[in-house]
């Protein structure tokens, strides 16, 4: 062996690539990545961006509930619009998105229905009725959309859509029918999460007839960024800003508000328009059946919120009517069933 080869091997050991296997001097390849590690990676990444739709997005109804407690609803619903929007924007900036003065325009008007009217009456609401009923509650938006789009001429009604539709009324009178012989804003607060579902839902058939930015991220960036300019406008005119006292808005406030923006509104929306470009709408829309049910349940965990027969039955009722509903728009040949499917981008979604 020459001084040459001796270096070479003692280089080798040295780097770890020569081991005595079996007695024997073996040089190891370099590693390499395994197509299985890349596939794992893969389904590692998926599992996260479903558990971010599925977990997140039903906390931020406790969140909220959190929020409104010490500071005024109007003014919780403008702020965390103001900053999630800022945020998105510039992100769809970076990647190249320039806003046009029609988008603006279209911003408004879904803005309007979308966060003034739909998030602004479920953060009040929320004062008022517990976390996991607001959440049931707002499960309503696809029965909604069905009954919109049916009335504008945009897509027929099969028998499977009907069917839930009525079980779907069915789970909504047993939310609401308990609060009729009971005094006090309870009621109120329910009729106003459903009228913020009936606004959400106007939102998503009104929304294909204006010329919102293809940009997924931006399609979301501006309608939030004017809906809350709207909110604060709101908020303004009802006197919200004089009763703002920065002392008195407690922690937990304060981390519920500062949970809806970066979790609900950034990562959980992140995840979705990811999953969107990987996964069939249909699949990243079961969401809507896990949302209500872990509202529910960290509010009783959580909150202490009761789980009563009733809101079992109404939770039963009102999952299985979005089951039908979802069905039976597979049914029908209309392309309609698009704005159903938008649908999944729930209230707390683009929050």
């Amino acid at each position: 062996m020459t001084t040459e080869h001796a270096a070479q091997i003692m280089a080798l050991v040295r780097s770890g690539k020569l081991r005595n296997i079996g007695g024997r001097p073996v040089i190891v390849p370099e590693p390499r990545q395994p197509v299985a590690d890349h596939h794992r990676s893969y389904a590692v990444k998926l599992a996260l961006a479903f558990a971010a739709t599925y977990l997140i997005w039903g906390s931020t109804y406790l969140a909220i509930r959190y929020a409104v407690e010490t500071i005024p609803p109007l003014v919780a619903a403008g702020v965390r619009h103001t900053i999630a929007g800022t945020v998105l924007l510039a992100w769809a900036w970076a990647r190249g998105y320039r806003p046009k003065r029609e988008h603006w325009i279209a911003g408004l008007a879904v803005g309007g229905f979308y966060f003034l009217g739909g998030h602004g009456s479920l953060h009040w609401a929320e004062q008022h009725v517990g976390s996991g009923l607001a959440a049931l509650l707002i499960a309503t938006e696809p029965m909604f959309i069905v009954v919109l789009a049916w009335a504008l001429g945009q897509q027929k009604i099969s028998r499977i859509s009907a069917l839930g539709l009525g079980l779907g009324v069915v789970g909504v009178a047993l939310l609401v029918g308990a609060e009729l012989t009971m005094k006090g804003s309870s009621l109120l607060g329910l009729l106003a999460v459903l009228a913020g579902s009936l606004s959400w839902s106007a939102g998503v058939v009104f929304s294909p007839k204006v010329k919102l930015p293809e940009d997924a991220v931006a399609r979301t960036a501006v309608p939030s960024i004017c809906g809350a300019i709207m909110l604060l406008i709101a908020a303004g005119a009802a006197g919200e800003f004089h009763t703002v006292h920065l002392a008195s808005i407690s922690l937990k406030s304060a981390l519920g508000l500062v949970y809806l923006i970066v979790f609900g509104s950034i990562i959980a929306f992140t995840a979705y328009t990811w999953l969107l470009q990987q996964c069939p709408p249909a699949l990243v829309a079961t969401h809507t059946y896990a949302n209500p049910v872990v509202a529910v349940l960290l509010g009783w965990l959580l909150a202490g919120e009761p789980v009563s027969l009733r809101l079992v039955l109404a939770s039963v009722a009102i999952l299985g009517a979005i089951v039908l509903i979802r069905r039976g728009e597979r049914t029908t040949a209309h392309p309609a069933p698009v704005a159903v499917a938008e649908a999944s981008c729930s209230m707390t979604e683009c929050a």
